[in-house]
C-alpha cells in the first residue's frame, strides 16, 4: 500500500513538473512549429490506435497502446498500472458488457498542452449499445507520451469510471 501510494506521488510530481515545460512550449504555435505539429499528430494516431483496440475489446492490443507505469484518474479514486500484463488482466470489458456496452466513438478531441515528448489532449467520448444507440457520453483528459519512440496514453483523468453508467442517462439502459 505505501509503494503504491509512492509511486502516485512520485507520478503526481512528474506530471506537474514536465506541464510547465508543457506550457512553455505550447506558446508556439503548432501550425509554425513542426516538431510540435508532429507530436500531436503522434497522439491523435495514438488515440485512434487506443480506441480501436478498445472496441475490438482485445486487452492485450489495447494494453499496448498505453505507456507504464499507467495512471487512471475515476470516480474519485486513483489506480497505477505498472506494467502492460498488469493492464492486460482488466475486467472492463465485463463490466462494460453488464451495462450493454458494445463500442465507443470519439466526439471531441481538443489539444491543451503540447510539447515535443507530450500532448494532453482533453476528450468527449460517447459510449453505444449494440443497436448502436447512445448510453452515455463522457468527458475526459488524456496525457499521450513518446516514451522510447512509442506513443502512448500515459494518465486519463475522468469523473466517471470506464463501468459507471446511470440509468437516466439512456431509456435503453438493460
Amino acid at each position: 500500500m505505501l509503494i503504491q501510494k509512492v509511486t502516485i506521488l512520485v507520478i503526481t510530481v512528474f506530471l506537474l513538473s514536465t506541464n510547465q515545460q508543457a506550457t512553455a512550449d505550447t506558446r508556439h504555435d503548432t501550425q509554425y512549429d513542426p516538431e510540435i505539429a508532429a507530436s500531436v499528430a503522434a497522439a491523435m494516431v495514438a488515440l485512434d490506435e487506443f480506441m480501436l483496440h478498445f472496441n475490438a475489446k482485445n486487452p492485450t492490443a489495447w494494453a499496448a497502446t498505453l505507456n507504464y507505469p499507467h495512471v487512471r484518474f475515476a470516480s474519485g479514486g486513483v489506480t497505477v498500472y505498472e506494467n502492460q500484463t498488469i493492464f492486460s488482466d482488466t475486467k472492463a470489458f465485463e463490466q462494460l458488457a453488464k451495462i450493454g456496452w458494445d463500442h465507443s466513438h470519439w466526439l471531441e478531441r481538443n489539444v491543451t498542452l503540447a510539447s515535443k515528448n507530450k500532448v494532453h489532449i482533453s476528450t468527449v467520448f460517447q459510449r453505444f449499445n449494440s443497436r448502436n444507440q447512445p448510453i452515455g457520453t463522457y468527458q475526459s483528459l488524456y496525457i499521450v507520451t513518446n516514451v522510447d519512440g512509442h506513443w502512448g496514453t500515459q494518465a486519463r483523468s475522468s469523473p466517471v469510471s470506464y463501468t459507471h453508467l446511470r440509468a437516466h442517462e439512456t431509456d435503453s439502459y438493460l
